[in-house]
Formats: structure tokens, C-alpha cells, sequence
């Protein structure tokens, strides 16, 4: 089986690079993330995915669609300012909407959080928040959740694509904590779950152990915490 090089950059920022080579870059954010690991160096980007407009999720696209002419997929008001500050190859979307990206099919999905985008000193409308499902042609599914809390339409999520591997927000205040977490885990029936989105700063107290915990052994899922700038492969 062709196996995806999964790489977390800290906080909610991570790469897959594919078989084929391409790289998918989720959320972007580089400078200033103190836990974005030192030294880390970004040598390819075909596709940047982006969940909403929050600072923490959006703040090196610019930067780095200007050096690697990426596609560049938001909900469609993020889309439009992006493209208004002068990134190309941008993709408009909207929930429900499905796009070919070489080997991959990318369908952006509902998330349960805020979308302003802060242009200098204010702050815009940047449409919905949402989330992405990656589905691979051996029918393999990824769910990028973005920021969220949980949703009974996650069971939607399930029914439809499946995901085997879910990449979910824990760190509270701003996201779903743990408790949440593992309720999402379970509507949507991942065997490997990957958190994100905590301990960048210290109000997102959640933790993966407290996550695996709330699972236990009997729920089948496996909480899988990453090292920033440590490569897996899955």
C-alpha cells in the first residue's frame, strides 16, 4: 500500500506529501508559532488548504504562494480577500463542494467555529469555517477538521466518506477540548485520530493523553500525538 508522509508543524499547521511527491500544506503558520519546529524548511507546496481565517491558520499563506505558486483552497469570502492580496490559483469553494487536486478529491466540510480574517486593524468577514475530507482513489479518507467543536453532523461525515484518520482540534478555549474530541471521535468511526491545536499557548490546556483516556482501550481508536517536525508515515 502507497503510504502519506504525514508532518506536524506545531499547533494547527501540517503537511501530507503524497506518493506521487505532491505535498498538501493544511493551515499555515509559520512565523511566530512558537511551537513550529526550529529549522524545519518547507522545500515543496503544491496545495494549501486552508480551514479559516484566524491568524493562526492563515497567516504565511501570502508568503508562501508567492514562493511555491501553490492551488490554494478556502471557503469562498476567504478565498476572495486572499486573492485581493494577491495570491493566485485560489479555489472558492463552499461546504458540500468536491475538487480534483491531481490523485486527491478535496470536499470542504462544516465546522463549528468563527471566521474573521484581521486586516491590520480590524477585522473582516471571512465567510464559515470549515473542514476538508481527502479521499484517495485505493478509497482511503482523511478528515481535516480544522477548528471545531463537535457536531451531530459529523455522523454525516461518517456515512458519507468514511475517514479512517481524523485530525482533530483538543486544546479548548478556542476548539473543542478532549471531551468533545472523543465524542467526535467516536460519530466518526476513525480507527487513528491526530490531535492538534494544543498547548501552543497556555489557556489550550487540553492534552492527548487526557483524550485517550476519555477513548479508553475499548473504542478501538488510536490517539496518535505527533512530534512537530517528525515525519510518519500512514
Amino acid at each position: 500500500m502507497s503510504m502519506i508522509d504525514i508532518t506536524w508543524l506545531g499547533h494547527g499547521t501540517y503537511t501530507l506529501k503524497l506518493p506521487t511527491g505532491e505535498v498538501i500544506l493544511v493551515d499555515p503558520w509559520i512565523e511566530g508559532n512558537p511551537a513550529y519546529p526550529q529549522g524545519h524548511k518547507l522545500d515543496r507546496v503544491d496545495t494549501i488548504l486552508v480551514s479559516h481565517g484566524h491568524f493562526d491558520h492563515i497567516h504565511d499563506v501570502l508568503p508562501l504562494a508567492e514562493k511555491f505558486s501553490p492551488t490554494i483552497i478556502a471557503i469562498y469570502e476567504t478565498a476572495h480577500w486572499l486573492e485581493k492580496k494577491g495570491a493566485k490559483n485560489v479555489i472558492g469553494m463552499n461546504k458540500g463542494g468536491t475538487v480534483q487536486m491531481g490523485p486527491v478529491a478535496v470536499t470542504v466540510t462544516h465546522a463549528v467555529h468563527s471566521c474573521g480574517i484581521l486586516d491590520g486593524d480590524q477585522i473582516i468577514y471571512g465567510g464559515e469555517a470549515a473542514g476538508f475530507v481527502l479521499r484517495f482513489a485505493n478509497r482511503r479518507a482523511i478528515y481535516c477538521a480544522g477548528d471545531t467543536n463537535v457536531f451531530t453532523d459529523m455522523q454525516l461525515i461518517e456515512r458519507l466518506y468514511h475517514p479512517e484518520l481524523a485530525f482533530l482540534p483538543i486544546g479548548d478555549l478556542y476548539t473543542m477540548g478532549p471531551r468533545e474530541a472523543a465524542l467526535a471521535a467516536k460519530i466518526l468511526g476513525a480507527r487513528k485520530v491526530i490531535p492538534l491545536h494544543f498547548g501552543t499557548f497556555p489557556p489550550l490546556t487540553g492534552r492527548p493523553e487526557q483524550l485517550a483516556e476519555l477513548l479508553g482501550d475499548d473504542e478501538g481508536v488510536d490517539v496518535w500525538t505527533l512530534e512537530p517536525g517528525k515525519t510518519v508515515q500512514w
